[in-house]
Formats: structure tokens, sequence, C-alpha cells
């Protein structure tokens, strides 16, 4: 692991260790995030799976009732009875809060709370299949909603997932390293720069001592 490029003194040592122990706390962190995360992605995969299978079952029965009530119905009775629907649908778009991750939030209402008005058409002239087909699909709507939300949802916390786990890498195996690596090669310089000093005050002792000691004999 290369060392960074910085000057061997004291206060770059100290400031380096108080780097090195903001990156080890934001790394415990970041990975306590990402641990999170990970697992309310999982609980909100698992329950997007059982409600797409119940979505696809619904729609599946909403596709065969309708193309047996194409089947028996003329195209022009069909189109007739589903051109002019009666019923509207007002959808809210809000924002929930998860892990710093803002997902989406879908709320509905309806324009009537009149079951009957999902039906734009009489009865008489219609198949019960067709009856069967929009009943089924109005079911489906809330459970469809819910699925769009989970899997925007999954989708978001998955790329939130993605940036944690680059960062706390980052921290794991290139900036700690590079931290502690350094702040052993600084202290390394200093304790040699120490020894080296201790050598040359050693030096000038002995010198000293000599000096005196000749100055003595001389005397």
């Amino acid at each position: 692991m290369a060392i960074m490029r910085v000057n061997p003194t004291r206060m770059e040592l100290t400031r380096l260790k108080k780097r090195l122990v903001v990156a080890r706390r934001g790394h415990k962190l970041l990975k306590d995030k990402q641990d999170e995360l990970m697992k309310k992605f999982l609980d909100l995969v698992k329950k997007n799976k059982e409600l797409r299978e119940k979505v696809e079952d619904m729609l599946m029965k909403v596709h065969e009732n309708f193309l047996i009530a194409r089947a028996v119905m003329s195209s022009e009775s069909l189109e007739s009875a589903l051109m002019l629907p009666k019923q509207s649908i007002a959808l809210d778009v809000s924002e929930q809060n998860i892990m710093s991750v803002y997902v989406p939030v879908f709320n509905f209402d309806l324009s009537s709370s009149d079951e009957s008005d999902i039906y734009p058409y009489g009865f008489a002239s219609t198949s019960g299949e067709l009856d069967g087909a929009i009943g089924t699909l109005a079911e489906a709507l809330p459970s469809m909603l819910e699925l769009a939300q989970m899997e925007k949802s999954s989708q978001l916390l998955a790329q939130e997932i993605e940036r944690t786990r680059r960062r706390v890498n980052a921290l794991e195996y290139i900036l700690i390293p590079q931290l502690t690596e350094t702040i052993k090669y600084i202290t390394m310089k200093l304790e040699e720069n120490e020894r080296g000093n201790l050598v040359r005050l050693m030096k000038v002792k002995d010198m000293m001592i000599e000096e005196a000691r000749k100055s003595a004999h001389s005397k």
C-alpha cells in the first residue's frame, strides 16, 4: 500500500492520527448502514416477489376473461362498452425516508365509492366474462400500485446499497490502510531522527569531556 506524500513531522502525525480515528468511525457507521439497508432490501424483495405473483395471477384472470368476452361479443359492442369509463382515479405521490433514502408512496382516491361505477355499460348487452375482467382489474389496481411502489423502492435501496458499499470499500481497503502505513512511516522517521540526534548529542558530550580532560592536563 502506497503511503501519502506528507512531511514527516509531529504535527502531521497528530493530524493523520485524528483523521484515522474519524475514518474508522465513519467506516463503522457506513458498515452498519449497509447492513441495515441490506436487511430492509431483502425484506422488501421478499414482499415484492409475493405481491408480484399475486398481481400476475389476477392479471392472468383478467386476460382470460377478456379473451372470452372478445370471443362471444362483437368488436363493435366491446369497443362501445369500454369507450366511456365512469370511474376516475386521483393518484397522490409522496415520499418516505428509509435510512436516508427517499422512496415513493402511492395513494389513490376513486371519484366514486360506488363499486358499480367501475362498469361503464349496461349489463344486458355484455357478457359476464367482461364483467369479471373489469371487476378483477379493479381489485388488482391497489396491488399494482403497491407493486410499483415496492419495485421503485427496491431499485432506490439497491442503488444506495451500492453507493454505500463503494464508500465502505474505499475506506476499508484504500484510505485506512494508507493512513495506517503513513502514520507508521512518519513514526519510524521521527524515531530515526531522534536516534540520530541522540547520537550527535553523545558525540558532542564526548568531545566536550575530551576537551575538558585536555584542558585539565595542560594546566
